[in-house]
């Protein structure tokens, strides 16, 4: 047999040998990376309208559609919904909302966007663009004038991360209630609106969200889902509101004003950081005495006292003040 032969005869054994020997375990399949074609629509969506992102105004395009299918699906959405999406870009997570909805109200900043969301849009009668900064709106207003006689409001969008939180509470504090709020954030903002009592992410963000809803992540996603990448991996948070007051003894307002003074001086105990804080015009011996009645050990730290915890001693310090 010649060398020719030999190397041929060494090939169709090789390729007659079994992938994996009888009885192992099947390889692990590699978790999908953006393809390059992926972004391909994308670019030349962008490339038709003149659309180019803007690193100031925090825009990062999404080539994964599948996490928009996630963030709707999170939403729970249905034809009485009426919904709000702040940051529409290129319109694909706009569609997905408003096959699902009943209306839409798409917000963009952007000017260069609009053309791109108005052929898109244009005609259909139950989604409404609207171009503005939603932080210099009264959400109240905006629904009244695009989704007038609405009465179940919920948020989906894909927030910017240099305004995220702005943005949360723009929502969470709106005098109109939002039943459900659907973002994707930086993965470390998710990591704090989620913390567990006692932990490093734990603190004034923590609890200032869970007085309005019930917070959990739905999704992680990595940074390789965005064009241009983000230096960090986000996360798709969820809101589930609270349909009432949580502590309806104690104004929300100066419970969080009380979480702020106590996180101030995160090292310091409640005793130091309280009675040194100056924002509840009570004196040293009133806080004291608060924390008594509410039965918080004046010794320990802000990040070991839970939300409730703080609601008792907000009420008692409150009390002491009228």
């Amino acid at each position: 047999m010649n060398p020719c032969e030999q190397i041929r005869f060494i090939r169709r054994l090789l390729e007659s040998l079994p992938t994996r020997l009888p009885g192992a375990s099947p390889m692990p399949a590699e978790a999908p990376k953006p393809s390059p074609k992926a972004a391909m629509p994308l670019r030349e969506m962008c490339a038709r309208y003149g659309i180019r992102c803007k690193k100031a105004l925090g825009q990062n395009l999404l080539l994964d559609d599948n996490i928009n299918r996630i963030m709707v699906e999170a939403a729970a959405l249905t034809a009485s919904d009426d919904v709000v999406e702040v940051g529409a870009g290129l319109g694909a997570l706009t569609r997905r909302l408003a096959a699902q909805a009943g209306r839409v109200l798409a917000v963009e900043i952007d000017a260069s966007f609009m053309p791109c969301l108005e052929d898109q849009f244009g005609e259909m009668p139950h989604v409404r663009l609207f171009r503005g900064d939603i932080l210099n709106h009264s959400l109240a207003h905006l629904l009244e004038d695009h989704l007038p006689g609405g009465t179940c409001f919920k948020m989906v969008s894909n927030l910017p991360y240099y305004i995220t939180t702005p943005i949360l509470f723009h929502f969470l504090e709106a005098p109109v209630r939002f039943s459900r709020l659907v973002v994707m954030l930086q993965e470390e903002v998710g990591q704090r609106l989620t913390a567990p009592v006692g932990s490093r992410d734990y603190g004034v963000l923590t609890l200032a969200a869970q007085c309005h809803a019930a917070v959990d992540i739905v999704h992680r996603v990595p940074a390789s889902c965005f064009v241009p990448r983000p230096k960090v991996d986000s996360c798709i948070v969820r809101f589930r509101c609270h349909e009432a007051p949580l502590f309806p003894d104690v104004a929300t307002p100066f419970l969080v004003k009380v979480v702020r003074a106590a996180f101030a001086q995160r090292r310091k105990t409640l005793r130091n950081a309280l009675t040194r804080s100056g924002n509840f015009g009570a004196p040293k011996d009133a806080v004291l005495q608060a924390m008594t009645a509410a039965g918080v050990d004046p010794e320990r730290r802000a990040q070991t006292v839970t939300l409730q915890e703080f609601a008792h001693l907000a009420k008692e310090i409150r009390a002491r003040i009228e």
